[in-house]
């Protein structure tokens, strides 16, 4: 202090003070609190050394209350540091935690996603199979029974019995059936008929008639039925002179290859009967009536190569086919029955 003031110690102490209670002034006024601190501590001094004890005092217990202050504000500060970083570090750990559990939900619903998808896509393979299965039991349904019948049957479990006061039969067979299978294997005899058969299905099916069984080498449909229409009698003799042609033509075949050729007989009859499904397990569409008896019996009193007729079909018939008159013919179990020849008019 002497070597600044030149020994003027007191002007110096007083010049300190001067300064000191100008820089207190203006660090109260901005709350530079460590400043402040320290300004009350070098001012304590400076009235020490210039003998105001009293001042000194006073100035040195406000340096305590302000380094008091001082710890307590940078206290608080570190406690509000400690705070924000705790906040921070609970706030990141909510995130993290939010975020884990986005994750946990997008991964989840992929997985159900995925789950669904599967489960569809077996609902969609089982649909497609059942539908597929569905399909195949109707197909082969139809292929034992009328659709109309058919259709009876799936919605309502049975089917009910239905007179038809006129439907026209037809019954097929072949000459000496029995001798001709002698002298064929089991695989060439089914073959055949399945390849006759076959032919007689796709004609009776253009001319809108129902097939109803084959016995053996025996073949067997009616027009009329199950859905009734007024032109039976002339459908199905249309379709008895395209069996009987394929025939004629089948024989040629055979016998230029030096094979024994199979020849049929027609009969045909008009009249009532009674239609209806039989069987439990196994379904069959079938009819009944003394017409059935006649159809079979115009069928063994015709001729090989020939349609034969019942009176009672010629009168639906007579005027769109040249009919043959035969005269009565007796027919077993039924007695004389007017019987005709029927072709196709030129």
């Amino acid at each position: 202090m002497n070597k600044f003031f030149a020994g003027d110690k007191i002007k110096a102490l007083q010049e300190s003070k001067k300064y000191l209670d100008s820089a207190i002034t203006i660090q109260k006024d901005i709350g530079a609190l460590m400043d402040l601190k320290n300004s009350y501590k070098d001012y304590s001094e400076v009235q020490a050394s210039l003998g105001d004890y009293k001042g000194a005092l006073e100035s040195y217990k406000n340096f305590t209350n302000n380094k008091d202050s001082v710890f307590n504000n940078e206290k608080a500060k570190s406690i509000t540091q400690m705070q924000l970083k705790f906040d921070q570090e609970k706030t990141d750990a909510i995130a993290a935690i939010e975020l884990k559990k986005q994750r946990q939900q997008k991964y989840a619903f992929i997985l159900g996603l995925i789950i669904v998808l599967c489960f569809s896509f077996f609902l969609f393979r089982q649909k497609k199979k059942i539908t597929k299965e569905k399909g195949r039991s109707d197909s082969l349904l139809l292929n034992i029974l009328p659709i109309d019948i058919a259709e009876e049957l799936k919605e309502t479990g049975h089917s009910k019995a239905k007179n038809y006061e006129q439907v026209t039969v037809l019954f097929t067979d072949f000459k000496n059936f029995t001798k001709i299978s002698e002298t064929m294997s089991p695989d060439n005899l089914v073959a055949e008929i399945d390849y006759c058969f076959s032919a007689f299905d796709n004609i009776i099916h253009k001319h809108r008639i129902e097939k109803i069984k084959t016995i053996g080498d025996a073949y067997m449909c009616a027009g009329g039925l199950p859905s009734k229409n007024d032109s039976h009698a002339e459908d199905v003799v249309n379709a008895a002179i395209e069996i009987r042609d394929f025939m004629l033509n089948y024989k040629m075949e055979r016998e230029q290859k030096g094979q024994t050729p199979f020849e049929i007989r027609i009969g045909i009859n008009t009249g009532p009967v009674v239609a209806g499904i039989v069987g439990v397990k196994k379904f069959a569409y079938d009819i009944w009536g003394e017409t059935v008896n006649t159809a079979s019996r115009m069928e063994t009193s015709g001729e090989v190569g020939k349609i034969n007729i019942s009176g009672s079909t010629y009168k639906h018939v007579k005027d769109k086919f040249n009919c043959i008159p035969r005269g009565k013919i007796h027919a077993k179990h039924i007695g004389e029955v007017d019987m005709y020849f029927v072709e196709r008019i030129a």
